[in-house]
């Protein structure tokens, strides 16, 4: 274990093996709770988000008709030269 210096506004940096170990990288975010004992407990910061606010990420903007999968399958084998069964 190691020790760490509190500055005079009261701050403290964790070294780089200490956030690595967490798995907090550059402009990531930590939690801190306080634990009987006067212990303290910092854990990296995880989104809570829903997996409903990734829905339309990959939507275009693109304006026209789509393509069906088989027409989608016939410019992928014109493209790669593949003649197919």
């Amino acid at each position: 274990m190691g020790t760490l210096v509190v500055t005079a506004k009261g701050r403290v940096t964790l070294r780089r093996d200490l956030l690595e170990h967490i798995g907090v990288r550059p402009g990531g975010k930590v939690t801190i709770s306080k634990l009987p004992n006067g212990t303290i407990e910092i854990k990296a910061a995880r989104s809570t988000g829903k997996i409903s606010d990734v829905f339309g990420l990959l939507k275009t903007k693109r304006k026209g008709k789509s393509l069906s999968i088989n027409e989608m399958n016939d410019v992928i084998a014109r493209r790669w030269g593949y003649k197919g069964d």
